[in-house]
């Protein structure tokens, strides 16, 4: 039986032209369906480029073209139920556009994070989609983006002190909603585990706690608020340093749905039941919430409206430069009522 020629991982257009004995243009022009071609070559052409495994010069074809139809997109991580539906969200929106994206994850490393820009930025995309990490505090390279006209929109996560488009959720009204919930429900001894109060994220989120606290005539205990990551070994870290003081908060409401699974953790070694011996709500929630016991009370955040708007707000800056003006697009959280709360109220929460 004869074995199927092997391929070669570096076929290019002129080793189809030379075994045609035609011009690179016209195997250029076969290969994307040029209506200068006629049908007999553009099937010979593209015969022949099956057969050696011929892939298209990706980088190349950017570089030459008046219009890649790509977008990059930067995320500081993959492993996290949000930005993993924001990013299927995005994708699904790109698909119906007609648009390909090239992926980048940061993994919460500002380095990282530079780099990739600056590679996406070679390779010619249209526009960038981009959540930055929870360390990034240089904005130059985003400044230097606006300066090149490169439509960019930040989600979820951004800058400080840089202007931009922006789709995230309602951080600070969300946080106090929640935190009001709480207080109201009977709750009086709350701490929070804050995140970083230098993203958007870590201080609308404390500024709504601290807000809602205040609203109420409640004292705000400034050890009762521990900043760390938005990752699990922040909250596992901050109920053990709690812990420690052997003065314990009745609640704790987490910044991030990671944060609340480090609580359980560092919980569970301490021998502290959740809930009751501690209870805690979380902004954030995750595909494996309902399968936790107890199953956590969280602000869900809407993340796949957040990356579908994302996606059409940077569409619109690349095909409606009419419409380039700042846009600021903030969609509302809602409560989801779990089981690490003992007192549960029963009225309209939105009237909060």
């Amino acid at each position: 039986m004869n074995k199927p020629p092997k391929k070669s991982p570096n076929v290019t257009l002129d080793d189809i032209a030379r075994q045609l004995k035609v011009s690179k243009v016209t195997v250029s022009k076969a290969l994307r369906d040029h209506p200068d071609i006629g049908l007999a070559t553009k099937r010979e052409v593209q015969a022949l480029a099956t057969k050696l495994g011929y892939v298209p010069n990706f980088i190349a074809r950017n570089l030459s073209a008046r219009s890649s139809r790509t977008i990059g997109l930067v995320v500081p991580k993959l492993a996290h139920y949000f930005f993993a539906t924001c990013i299927e969200s995005i994708y699904n929106a790109a698909n119906a556009s007609q648009y390909d994206i090239i992926m980048t994850v940061s993994q919460e490393n500002p380095e990282y994070e530079l780099k990739h820009i600056q590679t996406l930025l070679a390779m010619r995309v249209e526009g960038l989609l981009v959540s930055v990490t929870e360390n990034t505090t240089d904005v130059s390279i985003f400044q230097d983006i606006k300066q090149r006209g490169v439509p960019i929109v930040f989600f979820d996560r951004i800058p400080s002190g840089l202007e931009g488009n922006y789709v995230v959720t309602d951080d600070r009204a969300a946080a106090a909603r929640l935190t009001n919930y709480v207080i109201k429900a009977g709750y009086r001894k709350i701490a929070h585990f804050a995140g970083y109060s230098h993203t958007n994220i870590g201080y609308e989120r404390q500024a709504g706690f601290r807000q809602a606290l205040s609203e109420n005539n409640l004292p705000i205990r400034e050890d009762w608020i521990i900043e760390g990551g938005f990752g699990e070994q922040a909250g596992y870290e901050a109920l053990k340093k709690i812990a420690e003081t052997k003065d314990l908060p009745e609640l704790i409401f987490a910044v991030t749905f990671p944060v609340a699974l480090g609580v359980f953790e560092a919980a569970s070694e301490l021998g502290l039941k959740i809930p009751g011996d501690i209870d805690i709500v979380c902004f954030g929630g995750g595909q494996f919430n309902r399968y936790l016991s107890p199953a956590l009370t969280f602000m869900d955040q809407p993340a796949s409206a957040i990356g579908e708007k994302a996606f059409n707000l940077l569409l619109d800056e690349l095909h409606l430069p009419e419409k380039r003006s700042e846009q600021h697009i903030i969609i509302p959280s809602r409560l989801v009522i779990g089981e690490t709360c003992r007192k549960v109220l029963q009225y309209n929460f939105e009237e909060l």
